[in-house]
Parts: C-alpha cells; sequence; structure tokens
C-alpha cells in the first residue's frame, strides 16, 4: 500500500532540515522527513568546533548548535522526521521505498528532495599499498570516534590529505595529547581553506608537506609506519625522496563524493566532474519534481550556504506541488557550462525570468583573477578576486535582466 505524501524529504542533515521548514512557512503541511541516523542533525553532530552560523546566524556556532536551531524549529514546526530509516529505492515517479525496524514501506510523493549528503574516500579509493592493519581512518570516522564515542584512535598520528575535516581533525587530536608527525598533500596547495590551515596547523606547529604523498603502509595488527615520497607536478613519484614516519595512525581526508546511488537509481543525470545531480536553477533535476540540495549536489565548504541551497529547493518544490507543471532541466534551458579555469558551474541550465545565484569552484589556486560570464563575444558580468582557491566555493549573482536573449553561457576565468 502507498502512503500518500505532498513533499518527502531525503535527509536530515541541515540541508534536509532547512528545506523542510521552509516548505512549511511556505504553506505545504503534508512533509515527512527520512533520516538514516537515529538523530537528526546529520554531520553537524560531530563537529564539535565553531565557526558554523556566520552568514546565516551572524555568529559562530558549534555543529550540534547550529543543528540544534534548525531541530527546534522543526518540532516547533510539527514537521514528520522519521529517523532510523533507511531509503532503499526512489523511481522516477517518486516512489520512495524504506525499511526500518518497523518493516517496509512504499511513499508515494508529489516531490522529492535529495538531501543525502556525502561520504569520504577511503583507502581502497586511492589504492595506497602496504599492508592492511588497523589504525587507518578517514577522518570523519575519526572525528565521530573522538566527538562522539570518546574514543582516541591514536598517538602519534600521520594525515594523508589537507581536506577541513582533516585539518580540524589534526588540531582535535592534538587537543587530546597525540602528536600529529604531518599532514601530507598530494597537491603543490592546500585543499582546505585558509582560515583552517592557519588555526588547526600552524598555531600548533604542525607541519603541511605539499607535493608529498603516502606511498606504504607498514604493520601487522596496527600500523607501525608509513613512508611518504615527493611527486611531481603530473603526481608521479619521485625515486629518491621517500621517508618513513614510525606512527600508530594514519588519518585519510582526501575529498568527499555526494551520496547518489539513489538518485542514480531514480534515473538522475549525474555531472561527472561534481558526481552530483545536473539542475536547473530552481536545483531541479532531470526528473521533474525531485530537486536535490546540500552536499548531495555539490560538496560544500560553508553550511551556510547547504542550508540556503534547501531553502531554494524548497521553493521550488512548493511551486511544483502546486503547479505539477515544471519541466526538468534539461527542458527549454539556456545551457551554462564551465569554461577555462573553472572546475565546475551550477546551475547547469537556466531560465531567464529570474535572479540566480551561480556557485562554482576554480581549477587552480590563483591571485588577482577575473570570473567572467560570456554569451558567445559577449561579456555578460566580470568580478574581480584578489585570490581564488579551488578550496573555497565562488558565488555570485546574475540578475534576470542580465540573462535575456542569450542561448548559452560560458563562466570562464582570466588564464595569465
Amino acid at each position: 500500500m502507498l502512503i500518500n505524501k505532498e513533499l518527502i524529504i531525503v535527509g536530515a542533515g541541515p540541508a534536509g532540515l532547512a528545506a523542510a521548514i521552509e516548505a512549511t512557512k511556505r504553506g505545504l503541511k503534508d512533509i515527512l522527513v527520512l533520516e538514516r541516523e537515529p538523530v537528526a542533525g546529520g554531520i553537524l553532530n560531530q563537529c564539535i568546533h565553531d565557526g558554523f552560523g556566520l552568514i546565516k546566524f551572524n555568529e559562530a556556532l558549534t555543529g550540534p548548535e547550529y543543528a540544534k536551531r534548525y531541530i527546534d524549529e522543526a518540532i516547533k514546526s510539527g514537521i514528520e522526521i522519521i529517523t532510523n530509516v533507511m531509503v532503499q529505492d526512489i523511481s522516477s515517479e517518486k516512489v520512495v521505498t524504506t525499511i526500518s525496524p518497523d518493516g517496509i514501506r512504499s511513499y508515494k510523493a508529489k516531490a522529492v528532495i535529495l538531501a543525502m549528503g556525502c561520504r569520504e574516500r577511503t583507502r581502497g579509493a586511492i589504492c595506497i599499498p602496504g599492508t592492511r592493519p588497523a589504525g587507518v581512518f578517514t577522518a570523519g570516522v575519526a572525528q565521530n570516534l573522538v566527538n562522539i564515542r570518546n574514543v582516541m584512535v591514536g598517538k602519534n598520528i600521520v594525515i594523508l590529505g589537507s581536506g577541513d575535516i582533516g585539518l580540524i581533525m589534526a588540531r582535535r587530536l592534538t587537543l587530546e595529547g597525540a602528536k600529529v608527525l604531518a599532514v601530507v598533500e598530494k597537491l603543490p596547495y592546500s585543499s582546505g581553506l585558509q582560515r583552517n590551515i592557519t588555526q588547526c596547523l600552524e598555531d600548533f606547529d604542525i607541519p603541511l608537506l605539499l607535493s608529498h604523498t603516502v606511498t606504504n603502509i607498514e604493520g601487522k595488527e596496527r600500523v607501525s609506519g608509513v613512508t611518504i615520497s615527493k611527486v611531481d607536478e603530473k603526481g608521479n613519484i619521485i625515486r629518491g625522496t621517500s621517508k618513513k614516519f614510525i606512527c600508530d595512525t594514519l588519518i585519510l581526508s582526501v575529498g568527499l563524493i555526494p551520496e547518489n546511488e539513489l538518485s542514480i537509481n531514480a534515473g538522475v543525470v549525474i555531472d561527472e566532474t561534481t558526481s552530483g545531480a545536473k539542475v536547473d536553477e530552481n536545483l531541479q533535476t532531470s526528473i521533474p519534481g525531485i530537486f536535490a540540495c546540500g552536499n548531495v549536489l555539490q560538496v560544500h565548504d560553508l553550511v551556510d550556504y547547504v542550508s540556503a541551497e534547501g531553502e531554494l529547493a524548497a521553493k521550488s518544490a512548493v511551486t511544483y506541488v502546486h503547479e505539477q507543471n515544471v519541466t526538468g532541466y534539461t527542458e527549454n534551458k539556456i545551457s551554462v557550462k564551465a569554461g577555462s579555469g573553472i572546475r565546475y558551474v551550477l546551475p547547469h541550465s537556466i531560465s531567464a525570468d529570474k535572479d540566480i545565484t551561480f556557485s562554482m569552484r576554480v581549477v587552480r589556486p590563483g591571485k588577482n583573477k577575473t570570473v567572467i560570464f560570456r554569451a558567445g563575444d559577449k561579456v555578460i558580468r566580470k568580478r574581480n578576486y584578489i585570490a581564488v582557491n579551488p578550496a573555497e566555493m565562488i558565488r555570485i549573482d546574475l540578475k534576470s535582466t542580465e540573462l535575456t536573449n542569450i542561448s548559452e553561457l560560458e563562466v570562464c576565468i582570466n588564464e595569465d
């Protein structure tokens, strides 16, 4: 038996909660939020450091504090949130199948918002050679063990990858008494925010070894050491540069992947660069009535923008529920593509009937760069930046009046 719902939101992290609250504010009452964890809040529950909410609330909150504000408002609004439930399938007809301790249930939604977040790349994904001992953790798992379960992961630690979670864990583990020997980064620049490099590494004299990678893991029952080596500009190992670190723990902070298995099964078209859905300016996917937001769409560096995407997805979903005639992103739209120097840009297609916020990341760091929007030979907008970095998302607003009478939009960056 199908249980009918106006809107189903998959995921009760910051994107899903923001979407549910915004949909309620816009008059939608029959909303269901599905969450596989025992409690709502998503990854924020284990992020006990501050720095969240600077844009949204104009103050620095910890992750749990930020999440609690949304959880409290959702409860106050009477939003139905089911936890400890796993979504097994979403069909292109917006039938959502779940499994939980209460059994298997199927829901038929008028609209679905995908807000499943992302997961970490593991050792297997990056193929580090060596033995298979205990003591190898992803940064998120280490964060969960230390902050939620009160379990220390090691004493002498090497961190591979300079993503933000890895940088934050370098500081956290140091404060807990561990010795972080080094943060090793394969790229010639850090993949984390500059503020985290300063506050988490430089303030604690933790070395950051750029253009290096782990080339071997040693140990039988437990990690006993790792070997690191320099790499050239193509990522190839440079012979004769190996150095061994005696340690008992290796933490991996080597990237995040949007959790889009459900999206793919539903037939949603995926962007190969972001591993998230292709969407229009309404955050609607290739399937009408299915929307995507937050880290399942693109990996963010600020949770405030995750919440903003959730609100936009909710606004669009409510419109779809009421009108039921909104086309998918591929139909009757202006295509948007990433040009020189831009790794990706969202949305992938647009209409010229509303103001739009574009988000993007550059390919490489640079100083005194200009982001350029152009339609053919016509320059729509330029914005100058003192510095750009792949770790920091760029967001630029364009007015609807700037987007009239064009058939294709390209975003590029000046390359000196």
